[in-house]
């Protein structure tokens, strides 16, 4: 059982990011999609470093959204998609923060 009482299918955290999976590969196939990637990594905020007592510390790690999936359509736009059913507040201010930063807006799946 994973986070929010999901379980894990096929190696996903869910049924459903399972399905969408599935669906995208089967697009990337048709020519529908190229580039599909899974679990990619976007760095929100960087780590945070001080010197303390004469040494470089990290005080702060880097806070990162790790998208589902992103992928490019036919008409050459990145999408950046997650499986969600339950959207947490951390969720919703990362997804902010994507917009912000990256200028990229998460689709919804």
């Amino acid at each position: 059982m994973s986070k929010y009482s999901n379980t894990k299918h096929n190696g996903y955290d869910s049924k459903r990011e399972a399905r969408r999976a599935d669906e995208l590969k089967l697009l990337e196939k048709a020519g529908e999609i190229t580039s599909l990637q899974e679990q990619v990594p976007y760095e929100l905020t960087p780590s945070q470093y001080r010197i303390v007592n004469g040494k470089r510390r990290c005080i702060e790690r880097a806070m990162k959204y790790i998208a589902d999936f992103q992928y490019v359509d036919k008409e050459g736009n990145t999408i950046v998609e997650d499986s969600k059913g339950y959207r947490t507040e951390v969720y919703r201010i990362k997804k902010k923060l994507m917009l912000y930063f990256h200028d990229i807006q998460i689709k919804e799946v």
